[in-house]
């Protein structure tokens, strides 16, 4: 008898996806408008299943919960 199972039926995300969406969230917050095309084409190239575009969806917003950096104030006054 088993009483913790978690039946989940889904399948696991695609690490390249995942990985892909974490190159886009940094590309588009670092301002490389160059990388972002390139990933936009790349995904518009190939067709993606429902599993694809959440993992996608899922490295991107990783990244996004990552607060940036303030920059160093370098020799202001206030």
């Amino acid at each position: 008898m088993k009483f913790f199972t978690r039946s989940n039926n889904s399948p696991a995300p695609d690490p390249t996806m995942t990985e892909l969406g974490r190159e886009y969230a940094i590309a588009k917050r670092h301002g490389d408008r160059k990388t972002a095309s390139r990933i936009n084409r790349q995904l518009g190239n190939t067709s993606l299943s429902d599993s694809d575009r959440d993992a996608f969806k899922q490295g991107k917003d990783a990244y996004d919960a990552i607060p940036p950096i303030k920059p160093a104030r370098r020799n202001r006054r206030r």
